[in-house]
């Protein structure tokens, strides 16, 4: 079925078909990043704005490097370098940036569903690059890739997601992407950490990731997310780390094949230790990769509208 969609806001919205189109383009555009020339005319013509309101390095820049390679024109603004130091509105940025016809918004904002409020006030497509502690579509995507490429299917795999369960983003639509795909998620934190609606998201909740590492195909570690905390919500990082960090020695109970992932940036020796991260296991700069050619599927299809 042809994507018809104007704006990719988020995974939960999205139709398994959907999320299978745009696997499926990301997997043929990613043949382009290993030219010798990196470039094709696909969005000639096209214009696309990053509006950041939050630090990002791999998401900014992925995007920005889709934009370009797919011969986009490609603008960047950041809190610093708008008008809303001078007391603009978010909103009023968006509708003077758009008075100047781009094509698509890519936002990423602090606050949950400022990309929504934008969508449906603008004729341009809007890609939400993270809001809040609500979606990180383009993450879970790229996530689904890897997986894939990795372990040939998604379909009956059991993922397993390990942290800050309740002020991320990604777990969030990693969650209802995968399970969407058809794997079995399990959750584990401490319950601190934990959303309070989390039983009602179809996943097996665990304290103790000796429980279920064992049968994992894929463990998603993920960062505290320290400046979302309205208090700190641990003893102490230390003992995060004793209790839940992923190690060479927690590993050793894992399946020979499993596969570890995360969404970056690491607090090395906290969430994971370097022994996993840089380890034959881990599959994070295989993410970084796919995380252009997932982003470059993604401006391609919304500027097909």
């Amino acid at each position: 079925m042809p994507f018809k969609r104007k704006d990719i806001l988020g995974i939960r919205e999205l139709e398994v078909h959907e999320m299978e189109h745009i696997l499926e383009m990301a997997s043929s555009l990613k043949e382009i990043n290993t030219r010798a020339i990196k470039k094709v005319p696909t969005l000639r013509g096209k214009t696309v704005i990053h509006l950041f309101y939050e630090p990002s390095t791999r998401t900014r820049t992925s995007f920005d490097i889709a934009a370009k390679r797919l011969s986009a024109d490609t603008f960047s603004i950041t809190t610093s370098t708008s008008s809303m130091v001078k007391g603009e509105t978010f909103l009023d940025t968006v509708k003077n940036l758009e008075s100047m016809k781009p094509d698509i918004f890519v936002i990423r904002h602090s606050a949950s569903g400022a990309p929504h409020r934008i969508a449906g006030r603008t004729e341009a497509s809007v890609i939400n690059a993270g809001d809040g502690m609500h979606e990180h579509p383009s993450q879970a995507l790229l996530d689904m890739m890897t997986i894939r490429e990795h372990k040939g299917r998604l379909d009956g795999l059991n993922v397993l997601i390990v942290g800050d369960i309740a002020h991320s983003r990604v777990a969030r639509s990693d969650i209802w992407g995968l399970t969407k795909m058809g794997a079995r998620i399990a959750v584990c934190g401490p319950t601190t950490l934990l959303p309070s609606d989390i039983d009602q998201m179809g996943v097996q909740v665990c304290l103790h990731p000796e429980e279920v590492i064992p049968d994992a195909d894929v463990i998603i570690v993920l960062r505290l997310q320290k400046e979302r905390q309205q208090q700190m919500l641990l003893p102490s990082l230390r003992e995060y780390a004793v209790y839940y960090g992923i190690n060479a020695e927690r590993l050793k109970r894992a399946k020979p094949d499993v596969i570890v992932m995360h969404p970056g940036p690491i607090n090395r020796g906290v969430e994971l230790n370097p022994d996993v991260a840089d380890g034959p296991h881990s599959v994070i700069l295989d993410q970084v990769t796919n995380g252009v050619a997932v982003r470059m599927a993604l401006l391609y299809l919304v500027s097909q509208k």
